[in-house]
């Protein structure tokens, strides 16, 4: 291009080619610049002026003399501020098709304010010889900058400024208006849409999703502004500064907040000699107070890892009275140890006012067994019943594998055997059956069978749960909120949105059984009562236990005293037998299933005796278990502050104030956009209450309200000042690539795979498609075929 032309801005609205040709509908693309004389085909039109002596670095300046006022900019033309000026110029290069950015700055000499300003198209200048020639570990970027020499020059008029440069052309072919969102000059974050994007982000949402919600807002991709790129950077930018500021000294002071604004809620936090934060627990008031309720038996497991110091996340969980997955706190541990066990175990009793449990159920972990062992000597410990079968097929290979009925009668044995006498006899000829009684793994597990063996546990109440289960069901629960890149002061966050969308749930169920009546089976009415008594979902337990009752028969098989000893088999079926003792009153009565002792709810061979003595007419008392009834969680808990009643005092007021506005807004928005006047008129009514708002002084309100108490500032000074020092962040895992998995996975899971063996040469690590055998006496009939002509 020459550089007459260069300098030469052709108007598109007002300018056509001589011979009838409007200059919109050539493609520029298609036309060689350099071989055109632009002086020969402008046709200036009556509304196309040329200033005369304007002389832009030696270009032609051309302006428009619309009567709505200037769409280019011109010598000579004002503007009140620089960022008027910036705008101007920022919304001209976009309608044209470019970028610009701020290219050189003045500063006065008196004074050093600024005192002029050159705005370039982003493609001025070229790139700096040494940075083409240093030493790259990836590719070098493309390059940008061609030495484009468009150009705006303001400079300070007196109070205003006025363009002194302004040269039009480009050397580089300009996008369409639609284009042009996609520069980096014109993309950009907007504040509402930065809101937006962080509570997405703080939700779990992915990129790729949180531009799809962008896109919607605003009527399609190319309005949206920005690209998934700039949305990373934001969030990736936010998570930077998080890190400047401390990570772990902002989770500390979420502690020490949270704590002032619910009495109910306790944490404790470790700190190493370095000052860098070690293992910490916290539980809030609700998960306390449910603790009381429902902890007589607890699940406890460390192998979910959720944040980016791969801190294992350890979760104290339990069963409510709807059967669902309650939290009793949660900690996170920077190792795995017996030391950390017993400080975690510790803390925990002590937050729980000391209540132990009857039942903790954990896997097979001896550091966590030892800790257990010294810090709740009368719980009784169980082991997962899951993750210990799952060691099986690593230990007995060789018994799966030669014996093809091994697993039919393991199975058997573990989980069809009712007494713990049956449990040894079976038990006893397998070992001798497969020949197991030297495999030391199988005696050490034997020895700890009471902690494992269903037939020794059927007696211990563990409100239905053999497995750790109600853990691992939290953990698969969590993923939704968290991930391997949380950082410990956002998983806090992200932990108490799990719980209310848990407790939300518990309500939901209470409104249920509250509000509505079940369907009855029978019409015998003990089914009433019991639905009187018991939530839904422990109503449906019993009803089914009940309902099956009726397919059973009972038999007296003895009588000692005034106890009687009755069989009860299904009609047709002569075993399993069960044996019901039902005691001289008629009132109690224990089975070798032990349904009732396991789980607190009758069994089917307990009613069957009772429905034979015509004992179904009502629900005794003493085989309702509080913890699954209606009003199990009405007993009040005076040593714990009242859960539901800090959540109505906690609520964020300016929140709540915006989200009522913002809901008034939607109608009132949805409104405004029917037509071209009720959008005139919402725009200038909001224009209107905007200024109002700003003008409006709330300084001496807000200070009114926001003043502390005394009691306040003596209550947070005694929290801070029990930890003086700052808190600095653990270590962080680096880690390469997407991780493998959240969960701490055991050996049987993560077991090599069986190498592939060749069916020619019988070697491992490769198939016969890639045989060396095959390669080296050349190609197969089949590859031959390929090349013979039909």
């Amino acid at each position: 291009m020459s550089s007459d032309s260069d300098e030469v801005e052709i108007l598109m609205s007002n300018t056509s080619v001589q011979g009838g040709v409007n200059l919109e509908d050539v493609n520029l693309e298609d036309v060689n610049l350099e071989d055109v004389n632009l002086e020969n085909i402008v046709n200036l039109k009556d509304g196309v002026q040329v200033e005369d002596g304007a002389n832009v670095d030696g270009g032609t300046n051309v302006i428009s003399s619309s009567s709505s006022g200037p769409s280019e900019p011109f010598i000579g033309m004002l503007f009140e501020d620089v960022d008027d000026a910036q705008a101007f110029y920022k919304a001209y290069a976009r309608r044209k098709g470019f970028a610009i950015r701020t290219n050189h700055t003045r500063l006065s000499k008196d004074d050093k304010t600024l005192c002029a300003v050159d705005y370039v198209c982003t493609r001025e200048g070229f790139r700096r010889a040494s940075r083409k020639e240093q030493d790259r570990t990836i590719p070098e970027p493309v390059e940008t900058k061609i030495g484009c020499k468009a150009i705006m020059g303001i400079k300070k008029d007196g109070k205003k400024w006025i363009v002194n440069k302004f040269v039009v052309g480009h050397n580089h072919i300009l996008l369409t208006p639609r284009s042009t969102s996609f520069l980096r000059g014109h993309r950009g974050v907007s504040k509402v849409q930065k809101k937006l994007i962080m509570t997405l982000n703080e939700s779990g949402v992915p990129t790729r999703k949180i531009m799809s919600v962008l896109s919607k807002e605003s009527g399609g991709d190319f309005n949206v502004g920005c690209i998934g790129k700039d949305v990373e950077n934001y969030v990736g930018n936010k998570r930077r500064k998080v890190f400047e500021e401390g990570d772990a000294q902002r989770l500390y002071s979420y502690f020490v907040d949270r704590q002032l604004k619910e009495p109910g809620f306790v944490f404790s936090m470790q700190v190493d000699k370095n000052g860098c934060m070690g293992s910490c627990f916290w539980a809030d008031a609700r998960s306390r107070a449910a603790y009381q309720y429902f902890g007589d038996v607890v699940t406890f497991d460390a192998t979910y890892l959720t944040n980016i110091y791969k801190m294992p996340f350890v979760p104290f969980s339990g069963v409510n009275h709807h059967h669902q997955t309650i939290m009793f706190g949660c900690a996170l541990l920077v190792s795995e140890t017996a030391e950390s066990y017993t400080w975690l175990l510790r803390t925990w009793q002590e937050a729980m006012l000391g209540h132990a449990p009857s039942t903790i159920i954990t896997d097979d972990d001896k550091a966590m067994a030892k800790a257990i062992g010294e810090v709740l000597p009368n719980t009784i410990h169980r082991l997962c019943l899951w993750h210990i079968l799952q060691k099986f097929p690593e230990h007995l290979a060789h018994a799966y594998n030669k014996y093809p009925d091994f697993q039919k009668d393991f199975r058997h044995c573990i989980h069809e055997t009712i007494t713990t006498d049956e449990f040894e006899q079976e038990w006893a000829l397998i070992l001798v059956k497969y020949e197991l009684g030297e495999n030391t793994w199988l005696q050490n597990l034997y020895a700890r069978r009471d902690k494992w063996v269903p037939a020794y546990l059927r007696s211990t109440f563990c409100a239905g749960m053999s497995t750790t289960q109600r853990s691992e069901s939290m953990n698969k629960f969590f993923k939704d909120y968290v991930k391997s890149s949380t950082m410990v002061s956002d998983f806090v966050h992200q932990y108490e949105k799990a719980i209310d969308a848990r407790y939300f749930k518990e309500k939901e169920k209470d409104v249920r059984t509250k509000s509505t009546r079940a369907i009855m089976k029978t019409p015998l009415k003990i089914e009433e009562a019991a639905a009187m008594v018991y939530t839904r979902k422990s109503f449906m337990i019993f009803q089914n236990e009940l309902f099956d009752s009726l397919r059973y028969q009972a038999k007296k098989l003895s009588k000692e005293g005034e106890t009687k000893t009755y069989g009860v088999n299904a009609y047709g079926k002569e075993t399993p037998l069960y044996h019901v003792t039902l005691e001289g009153d008629e009132e109690h009565a224990t089975c070798t299933c032990h349904k009732w002792e396991f789980m607190g709810i009758l069994c089917r061979h307990i009613l069957c005796v009772f429905g034979k003595k015509m004992k179904l007419d009502r629900l005794p008392q003493h085989y309702v278990l509080e913890r699954w009834t209606i009003n199990a969680k009405s007993r009040p808990i005076p040593d714990i502050p009242s859960p539901e009643g800090h959540i109505r005092e906690g609520l964020d007021e300016p929140t709540m104030r915006k989200t009522k506005t913002m809901l008034q807004l939607y109608d009132i928005v949805e409104l405004g956009s029917q037509s071209d006047a009720k959008h005139n008129h919402l725009t200038v009514a909001l224009e209107k209450v905007h200024k109002e708002l700003l003008e409006m002084d709330d300084n001496v309100e807000c200070s009114r309200a926001c003043e502390p108490t005394k009691d306040d500032h003596n209550m947070g000074s005694q929290v801070i000042s029990n930890f003086s020092q700052t808190v600095q962040d653990p270590p962080r895992v680096p880690t390469k690539g997407r991780p493998k998995s959240l969960r701490a996975k055991n050996p049987k899971e993560s077991h090599a795979t069986k190498k592939r063996h060749c069916s020619i040469c019988k070697n491992e690590g490769h198939a016969k498609n890639n045989c060396p055998s095959v390669r080296d006496i050349g190609p197969t009939i089949d590859n031959i075929s390929q090349h013979v002509d039909p």
